[in-house]
């Protein structure tokens, strides 16, 4: 569960608590579809927009469009497999703390 989203940083520590939601909501997502023992199609699209979003969150602030493209595609790829739906909710509500994209 994404507890601590919702909480300031402590004192002195200086990071984002929406940064740490996702960082730990995407390790979570990370490690179930690693544990997944069946193949499907779209895995390394998955795979890979999951390390792009930890790489965005170990970052520092992340840019609200590429977390949500990375999301889109994440749920894209995976969005059929019952087993990660929790997993999913939490990166998606993670990614939702950030904000709207801005409209072009």
């Amino acid at each position: 569960m994404l507890r601590s989203l919702g909480q300031r940083p402590v004192t002195g520590s200086g990071e984002d608590p929406r940064t740490a939601g996702l960082r730990t909501a995407v390790s979570r997502l990370r490690r179930e579809l690693g544990a997944l023992p069946r193949e499907f199609p779209d895995r390394s699209i998955a795979e890979d927009e999951l390390a792009a979003l930890a790489a965005m969150a170990a970052g520092g602030t992340p840019e609200i469009a590429l977390l949500r493209r990375s999301l889109l595609l994440v749920a894209g790829a995976i969005g059929s497999v019952s087993a990660l739906s929790g997993s999913l909710a939490d990166v998606r509500r993670a990614v939702e703390l950030f904000g709207r994209s801005p409209r072009h």
